[in-house]
Order: C-alpha cells, then sequence, then structure tokens
C-alpha cells in the first residue's frame, strides 16, 4: 500500500509540474515551477529533468528555461480528435470562420468553466495564439451563456455562487443573467458584448446531442468593428444557429420528440 501510495503522489507531483505550464506565460525557471507547484526546488528540479527524458517538457539550450514538450502536443492531438463534439463541429466551424472572416469557436463546459475545443480565425478576426484548451467562465460570454442552458437556475446558482466582473458590462447578478438566459432560450442564439474583454463580441448558439441535452457551443467572434452587432446580430444569429444545428444532427439529435395524445386518433 505504501508503494502505491507513494507511486500516487509522484504521479500528481509529476502533474502539478506540467499545470504550472498551463497559463502559458512563457518558460519558467526551475524556481517558478517549484513555486507555482508547491514543491521544493530540488523535488521541482528532479521532475523536470525525468519529463525532459520522456519529451513532456523542453530545456532551452542558452536560457535553461523549461517549456511543454512535443510529448504533450501529441497527447492533446489525440484527446481532441477523439472527442465526439471536436470530429463534428471541426470542418463546420473552420468552414464558418472562412466564410465570414470572423473567428469561430466550439467549447465544452468542464465544471465551472468553458473549455475550448477548437478554434479558428478567419481574415478580419487574427490572433496570433489558440484558443484550444484554455478556460473562459460561463456567465460572461455566449458560449458559456449557451453552455449553462442545460441547467436550472438552482444548479446554476450552486455551480457559479459569484458571478465574478471583467468589464463594466459584465452581468454580476443571477437574477439578470436568468433573464438573459431565457432570451437565449426564445430565439436560439446568444450574444457577448464587451463583457468578457472590452472590444470583443459574439454571438453562440447551443449544441444538443441524441438526448436533447446541451453537450457544447458554437459561437462567432471578433472585434466590434468587424462583427458589427448593431447591424448584424441577426444575421450572425442566423448563421450560427445553422451551424450548430448541423453539428447537432452529426451527433444524433433528431429535434424535440413529439407525443401523440391518448386522446387523439393517429392520422
Amino acid at each position: 500500500m505504501a508503494s502505491e501510495q507513494g507511486t500516487n503522489q509522484s504521479v500528481e507531483r509529476a502533474m502539478a509540474v506540467l499545470a504550472t505550464f498551463l497559463d502559458g506565460r512563457g518558460d519558467l525557471r526551475v524556481s517558478d515551477v517549484a513555486q507555482r507547484a508547491g514543491l521544493g526546488q530540488s523535488t521541482a528540479s528532479r521532475l523536470l529533468a525525468t519529463l525532459e527524458q520522456l519529451d513532456y517538457v523542453e530545456r532551452d539550450e542558452v536560457s535553461s528555461l523549461y517549456r511543454l514538450g512535443p510529448a504533450v502536443i501529441s497527447l492533446a492531438g489525440v484527446a481532441v480528435n477523439q472527442h465526439p463534439v471536436h470530429r463534428e463541429a471541426r470542418q463546420r466551424a473552420q468552414d464558418l470562420a472562412g466564410s465570414l472572416g470572423l473567428g469561430a469557436n466550439v467549447a465544452v463546459r468542464r465544471g465551472a468553466s468553458l473549455f475550448y475545443l477548437c478554434n479558428f480565425e478567419g481574415s478580419l478576426a487574427p490572433k496570433s495564439f489558440t484558443l484550444l484548451g484554455q478556460r473562459n467562465p460561463l456567465h460572461a460570454t455566449g458560449l458559456g451563456k449557451c453552455l449553462l442552458l442545460g441547467l436550472s437556475a438552482e444548479q446554476r446558482r450552486e455551480l457559479v455562487p459569484r458571478l465574478s466582473r471583467f468589464t463594466q458590462h459584465t452581468i454580476t447578478e443571477h437574477d439578470e443573467l436568468d433573464t438573459a438566459l431565457e432570451a437565449v432560450a426564445a430565439r436560439g442564439y446568444a450574444t457577448e458584448h464587451e463583457e468578457l474583454a472590452l472590444g470583443r463580441a459574439c454571438v453562440a448558439a447551443p449544441v444538443l446531442d441524441h438526448t436533447g441535452s446541451v453537450v457544447a457551443a458554437l459561437s462567432i467572434s471578433g472585434p466590434l468593428s468587424a462583427i458589427d452587432l448593431a447591424s448584424r446580430e441577426g444575421e450572425l444569429g442566423r448563421r450560427v444557429i445553422e451551424a450548430a444545428d448541423s453539428i447537432s444532427n452529426g451527433l444524433g439529435y433528431i429535434g424535440p420528440s413529439h407525443r401523440t395524445d391518448p386522446g387523439e386518433e393517429t392520422p
């Protein structure tokens, strides 16, 4: 049992070391990794050396700073390619980004955050980085609002008790969020206008699986000047709903069931 516990602790420490790189802020020193992972510097150094041998991290020969290695990319590629939502959504999101020149993003919910499965940037919404694998808050994004449709008001309050403010436009009260989600459910798409970051907006729609449950969301996003919600919301809402419906159909969704009332005659 002691050996098994020791092995588990080693795995946990190795994962803690890898997790220190998740904020994407750049290469790290051994001391940075040790501090972020809550480990002694000698322990962090030994773990990094082992992970380097296995290609999970790599060390710059000049600076001796560490970054994530190619083995992580291989694992991530396999994981995302095996995800059913990613398989169904990837081409449709890419086509949407190409035809509109805007960003197209697909996300699922992981606990109290949204988790990006893929994103593509059109010519009007370029980025120098990928959102794949990153997380964002649910209440402050169009994608997140769509993902919250799968929860009751009570479940939302339990999941995210406090709605953090990111800009002056962020929804920070649950009653206001409830009203916003009622509108999303009625029209079939959500909007986000500078609620997470100033200068950006998006339109998103939910993706359903074969049971009719919300399992993902698709958004069109970009800078305010390109997305122009004031004049294009209707058009973009229609486009994102069509694309999300296509992904839902690929996941086996065939629309709401229509039961025949016992008192009705079957035609």
